[in-house]
């Protein structure tokens, strides 16, 4: 277990200092390329009906969960065997891969940019790179809340969430983690096409993301109080907004961004062309401006190294009581 801890801070390290790496394949293309075709095959094989649909959707999640975490564990089982040095190196690699903490800086950061040069076209299309929602009739405003809100919202499911999958069961964990939260994104929709489908996918990634999410809100809390931001309304808003969402997850670190800003996020979006009337989080305590797309990514950053410190703490500490034990 204590190799958990070490890959982790390592590939911490690594996206911090170079990002995704562009010429490799990355994980979530792979698990969704994979995705997409066990999708067609199984729906040629299961009828059009409700209950089909369900029982093709969880079988889905059943063979995309054991390609996405046999392989890695076959990978890192075959270097154990060669070297426990090797077997840390693929293993630190790997989490590298599985955090996404500079590349979610670099592409909201393109929004930040061309919001400032005025260009309001090109930042609806920046931002519709990293949010699902409809982008094209999105004033400033609007953009700059979709921006921060991926940002508080991926920094549980893009960093801290694979940070606890990792800390306590290496790189496999965190793929068997990405492959849900890849499966989320993709099948989970509540449309037609998708509504029974990606019921499993929606509730495993719900599951798998309830502790993360919390864990998230606390340290982005903490944060904000390092980071001088208004940390009294971030906990106010937090208690009372946490639960503004679909998704029981989703809010708890929008929230505490909201009032660490103090601005007013979410509210009705549009999906697909169909409208989508959501509560709003926070208070409009002013308008949201450009800049709050950098308070935001500093926000994620000093929460992503509060979260690293705290669960390679946690998993050696685990590890010391482990080893007493055994």
């Amino acid at each position: 277990m204590k190799y958990f801890a070490f890959a982790l801070g390592i590939g911490f390290l690594l996206d911090m200092l170079f990002g995704d790496p562009c010429r490799l394949p990355h994980p979530v293309c792979l698990i969704g390329g994979l995705i997409s075709f066990l999708e067609k095959k199984i729906r040629n094989f299961f009828p059009d009906t409700k209950g089909d649909q369900m029982a093709g959707g969880v079988l889905l999640v059943f063979l995309v969960l054991g390609v996405s975490t046999g392989i890695p564990f076959l990978l890192l089982y075959l270097a154990g065997m060669v070297h426990p040095y090797l077997r840390l190196a693929i293993e630190s690699f790997m989490c590298y891969q599985l955090l996404a903490a500079r590349s979610l800086k670099k592409e909201s950061m393109k929004v930040y940019r061309q919001l400032k040069k005025g260009d309001l076209e090109r930042s609806r299309k920046a931002v519709g790179r990293i949010v699902g929602r409809d982008t094209e009739k999105l004033s400033e405003e609007g953009v700059i809340k979709a921006a921060v809100e991926t940002i508080a919202e991926n920094t549980s499911d893009g960093v801290i969430a694979p940070m606890l999958y990792m800390a306590f069961g290496g790189a496999v964990l965190g793929y068997f983690y990405k492959a849900v939260n890849t499966m989320d994104s993709m099948i989970a929709y509540k449309n037609e096409k998708y509504l029974y489908f990606g019921r499993a996918a929606a509730w495993l990634d719900d599951i798998c993301n309830y502790i993360p999410a919390r864990i998230s809100a606390f340290l982005m809390m903490l944060s904000s109080v390092f980071l001088k931001m208004d940390w009294r309304n971030a906990w106010m808003v937090f208690w009372r907004d946490r639960h503004n969402h679909a998704s029981p997850n989703s809010a708890q670190t929008e929230s505490v961004c909201a009032g660490a800003l103090d601005i007013q996020l979410a509210g009705d979006a549009w999906y697909f062309g169909v409208l989508h009337k959501k509560k709003t989080i926070g208070d409009a305590k002013r308008p949201a401006a450009v800049e709050d797309i950098r308070r935001a990514n500093r926000l994620m950053y000093m929460t992503s190294v509060l979260g690293l410190l705290f669960f390679m703490g946690c998993s050696l500490l685990l590890y010391r009581v482990i080893f007493k034990l055994g």
